[in-house]
């Protein structure tokens, strides 16, 4: 039987019904999903930050939630966004790092691209009738020596622009073989208006059809290259590890996130708009942990400030304005199905995601979860760097309601947090916890000997 939606007379709640000839359709809502890249948990005003003020990125917090136990599916890029888009663990498709040239991979034992296979949330909603784009970094296929990865079209997307590492870069922004060069039309400091111009160029021509768009920025990653006419007079390009550098392009990109924002307003779009703010993973460089409110770790980390993100979720007139939960635990592999809950996208019979419908959360209902949360990252000595002493976690880790546990692959350097009372990591209690110990390695252990590993002989 089909299904339609329907929404009852009282409260927002969106829920499956069957057809009624009477009952009034009801609109689809946009989706924007700000993927921000490698923001720090406290980089944003509403999040603590004060590196300079975030007004723009403010007012999607004061129009909707801040939740501050948000979890991205890993400390690296390309893992991350694989995580977000199939709502699954990263490493089932094999990642556990960022992809570089198949040399890398195959060191590092992943894959050189997403399989086309793969679920993927766009798709999903192209084909419950949106019309879906990605306009910005990609970074799951594409780039360097690897020229056999999917086009977008693969994996349900209907336009598209993209950054280097992708199987279609755009020649406004890659003028030359390489990540940015400053012979690119669109210069390093003008890619996230140029990403915006596109999203809201999309939302325009589109207009009355529902819109699913992935904004995926290459901002706030270093290297950190503001304007230099009118900002900046010293050498070129900034050092990027200078504060000073971070502050110009951050203070930039939150006036395009503003821009964005007055775009949607202007075209009548910002009442049906769900707008999703996060970022894929820590910061690097942290500032001594200061873009990430003191948590431990960054970028590249297990610990809290590689994986813990800023999110925030508005959608006038449904989420509730200006709240806060400090409660609810969600990942990134969430967002599939809470999101695909409320638009009315029916998800595949056979699709076995690992996240969880979360959208009563967003609607300001907080909860506990009942459902662990894992991850992984780096599968041997080879590929992968870390950061330096105290920041340098295992390479999994599991969350199960108050505790964070620790290890690595081969049952090593275990630790054992409690992350409600100890969020900053600094207490290792593992020694007066043995069953808790006992608990969280078996889990672990068997979740990870349950993935997939490809094995640089299998990689092609």
């Amino acid at each position: 039987m089909a299904l339609i939606l329907c929404l009852p007379l009282l409260g927002w709640l969106v829920i499956r019904c069957a057809p009624i000839e009477s009952a009034p359709v009801v609109e689809k809502p946009n989706i924007i999903i700000i993927l921000t890249d490698d923001m720090g948990y406290s980089d944003v005003g509403c999040f603590g930050g004060n590196f300079v003020p975030t007004p723009n990125i403010n007012r999607i917090a004061k129009s909707g939630i801040k939740l501050t136990h948000y979890y991205s599916a890993a400390p690296i890029c390309s893992p991350s966004r694989t995580g977000l888009l199939t709502g699954m663990y990263p490493a089932r498709w094999n990642f556990s790092t960022y992809l570089d040239n198949k040399k890398h991979n195959r060191n590092a034992e992943q894959a050189d691209y997403l399989d086309p296979h793969a679920p993927s949330m766009a798709r999903f909603f192209k084909n419950a009738g949106y019309v879906t784009g990605h306009f910005g970094k990609w970074h799951m296929g594409g780039g360097r020596d690897v020229h056999n990865a999917p086009g977008f079209e693969n994996y349900g997307f209907d336009e598209h622009n993209s950054t280097y590492e992708s199987p279609d870069p755009d020649p406004l922004i890659t003028a030359t073989n390489w990540i940015w060069s400053d012979k690119d039309s669109i210069k390093r400091w003008d890619r996230t208006k140029y990403f915006v111009d596109r999203t809201l160029d999309f939302m325009k021509r589109h207009k009355g059809q529902p819109c699913f768009v992935n904004l995926w920025p290459d901002d706030v990653h270093t290297p950190w290259v503001p304007r230099t006419e009118t900002e900046y007079t010293g050498k070129f390009p900034m050092n990027p590890e200078e504060e000073a550098a971070f502050k110009l392009v951050l203070k930039e990109y939150d006036v395009q996130i503003g821009r964005l924002l007055d775009g949607l307003k202007s075209m009548g779009l910002d009442k049906n708009t769900i707008v999703i703010f996060t970022s894929d993973n820590g910061p690097l460089p942290s500032f001594r942990g200061s873009r990430a409110a003191g948590l431990r770790g960054s970028k590249l980390s297990l610990y809290e400030g590689g994986i813990r993100m800023p999110f925030i979720i508005s959608w006038p007139g449904h989420v509730p304005a200006g709240t806060t939960d400090e409660t609810s635990v969600l990942s990134a592999t969430d967002l599939l199905p809470s999101l695909s809950n409320i638009a009315g996208v029916n998800l595949p019979n056979d699709y076995k995601g690992d996240g969880k419908d979360r959208s009563k959360v967003f609607f300001g209902k907080a909860s506990a979860r009942d459902m662990d949360l894992y991850w992984e990252y780096g599968r041997n000595n080879l590929a992968f760097k870390y950061p330096k002493e105290r920041d340098k976690s295992p390479n999994l880790a599991i969350r199960s309601g108050e505790w964070k546990f620790l290890m690595n692959s081969d049952g090593t350097d275990a630790q054992l947090y409690n992350i409600v009372k100890d969020k900053n990591e600094t207490t290792d209690v593992a020694a007066t916890q043995p069953e808790v110990v006992k608990e969280l390695k078996d889990k672990l252990g068997k979740w990870w000997a349950s993935l997939p590993k490809l094995k640089p002989e299998e990689i092609k």
